[in-house]
């Protein structure tokens, strides 16, 4: 109900782009459904797997009791994304760059989960091997968008018509944006329906924002949107699979993907700022501890619990309270990147 209502606002002012409708509600409702019935077949193979989440021992005691639950779901929402979008705009150079840039963060997620699985733990491969293998995808694609598209990518798009051209910053700045992009997504993939429900209304939001320029990516975006949605039908509290790394890597990476190849990094930035308080929440969190860290080698805390969703269940929110509220914000974000720079 709340994710209805936020796709709604998200798509507030859709109707007036000239590209069309069709380049949404088509891709949106087709991976919506693939995804939901996608769903309902990988759900019995991943029990048998026994693909079960592990649950961080110093995450929230409520969520202790999630502990089984399947984990992986994104080796069939992502994937039933990426083929609908391939399908649908005919297998354009575009598509087939983000959908590639979005299996390749899916499938380092899925290394991670996989060793999840097979450590019985909740930690998977290393922090370090991780980042080395998003930094590797990262200047992959730039080196390829750079050489193939650099008259589009090298400029940001700003509200009021403006854009800023970014000349060789777009290298650091591109390879920022997707690392960073992929880690938010994952540290907001913490509460049940979370991620999928605010990533379905950033990639609409997102997919709308680029619809007159990049009619291509716009129906990546709804794709992925849909797919999103299909998910939430398994993936709402109490949940009965979580989207773990496979999924929540690969959607920063999509995102991030879509907003380098249309210049919309500012716009990206905006529909994606609720991801940033996230990541931000727990770097000062980090910082504060260790700043205040005293003779007996124990720091203050900012928050009560990093990432931010965490902090307001342990104020006294429910997991539902706290999707339904970053919901609001999410379509809001969305609504406002359509309204300045759409």
């Amino acid at each position: 109900m709340v994710a209805a209502v936020g796709l709604d606002l998200a798509a507030g002012r859709i109707a007036g782009i000239d590209a069309g409708q069709a380049q949404l509600t088509g891709p949106l409702v087709t991976g919506t459904i693939l995804s939901a019935l996608a769903g309902g077949i990988a759900l019995p193979i991943l029990k048998r797997l026994k693909a079960a989440q592990f649950i961080r021992e110093d995450g929230p005691s409520a969520h202790l009791k999630k502990a089984g639950t399947p984990t992986m779901g994104g080796i069939f929402f992502i994937p039933v994304a990426v083929l609908v979008a391939l399908v649908w705009t005919g297998f354009s150079p575009l598509t087939v760059a983000v959908s590639l840039v979005t299996l390749a963060y899916g499938l380092i997620g899925w290394v991670d989960d996989w060793q999840v699985m097979q450590k019985r733990s909740n930690k998977g491969i290393s922090p370090k091997a991780k980042l080395i293998l998003q930094i590797g995808v990262a200047i992959a694609f730039c080196l390829w968008a750079f050489t193939t598209q650099s008259a589009q990518i090298t400029t940001v798009a700003l509200p009021l018509g403006l854009t800023v051209p970014l000349g060789l910053l777009f290298w650091p700045l591109a390879g920022f944006v997707l690392v960073a992009e992929s880690n938010a997504t994952n540290l907001t993939d913490g509460v049940d329906g979370l991620m999928a429900g605010a990533g379905a209304i950033a990639l609409l939001g997102l997919g709308a924002l680029v619809a007159p320029t990049h009619p291509d990516l716009t129906v990546f975006c709804a794709a992925l949107s849909g797919s999103c949605l299909g998910f939430l039908a398994h993936n709402r509290n109490p949940a009965n699979v979580f989207m773990g790394d496979t999924g929540s890597l690969a959607l920063g990476g999509a995102l991030a993907a879509v907003g380098i190849l249309s210049h919309n990094l500012f716009g990206l930035l905006i529909v994606t700022l609720l991801f940033v308080a996230e990541t931000l929440s727990v770097l000062l969190q980090v910082g504060y501890y260790k700043a205040t860290k005293g003779p007996d080698g124990k720091g203050k805390r900012l928050f009560r619990m990093a990432p931010l969703h965490h902090h307001f269940e342990l104020s006294g929110w429910s997991e539902l309270q706290v999707v339904g509220v970053f919901y609001v914000i999410s379509a809001i974000l969305a609504t406002l990147a359509i309204s300045t720079l759409g």
